[in-house]
């Protein structure tokens, strides 16, 4: 029975997902003169850059709390999802026929609403995390650009046999025994198990963590200057 309901909510979702894409085709034809790349890139400056506000202040500003992090997203998407809105309600007139959109998607181009949707995102992290009470030190201890902890490693305790554990001269006793009663069983045999590592023994080292980190601020500028360029 539990198979059976999961295949029908998985037909479900299936059903509804392909529904929602056949209706989103009229509203893409009509959005940006159905041109598909500046549709992907006007919808992503809408809704991407409150994401990236908190994850940058969240891993070079040691102040950044759940509050302010919570507060920039919700303010962020708010604004975003209203622009985009105004985008689909709005659509961009054809040649010869007067532009009566509001200034706001008339006059501000979809990349310049996405830096300035950033800095509105930045200014309400900041200002939220600063009115409440910063993180423990305990929460954001190799989180965060600033808290990285050099490499360590640590040694786990030498196993210890148990009180009541026969001896070696009461094993060699039994044996002597075993062999003259004319009984034979072989002798035991030590054996060595490595102790294992846990995985939370070993912290990573803080210098390949920061070119971690540097390469993907590299990458992010490359990103966002094809993004800016070919847009």
């Amino acid at each position: 029975m539990q198979c059976e309901s999961g295949s029908t909510v998985e037909w479900t979702v299936t059903v509804v997902l392909v529904v929602v894409s056949v209706v989103w085709i009229p509203i893409l034809q009509s959005s940006n003169s159905g041109q598909l790349y500046i549709y992907i890139q006007s919808v992503t400056s809408y809704l991407a850059p409150p994401v990236t506000a908190v994850f940058l202040l969240a891993v070079f500003w040691k102040r950044a709390n759940e509050q302010g992090a919570f507060w920039g997203l919700m303010v962020g998407l708010a604004v975003g999802l209203a622009r985009m809105s105004l985008d689909f309600t709005h659509p961009k007139p054809r040649c010869g026929t007067p532009d009566d959109r509001p200034s706001l998607v008339k006059d501000v181009h979809y990349l310049h609403f996405a830096a300035v949707l950033c800095l509105l995102t930045v200014a309400v992290v900041v200002g939220i995390s600063w009115l409440t009470r910063p993180p423990a030190k305990s929460q954001i201890e190799n989180m965060t650009w600033w808290t990285l902890r050099p490499e360590r490693h640590l040694s786990s305790p030498p196993l210890s046999l148990p009180e009541n554990s026969p001896s070696g001269t009461a094993k060699e006793e039994s044996l002597e025994g075993q062999t003259q009663n004319g009984t034979y069983s072989p002798p035991a045999v030590k054996s060595e198990i490595p102790t294992a590592e846990a995985p939370g023994d070993r912290v990573p080292s803080p210098f390949w963590a920061r070119v971690c980190c540097l390469n993907a601020i590299l990458l992010m500028c490359v990103n966002v200057f094809f993004y800016a360029y070919f847009a």
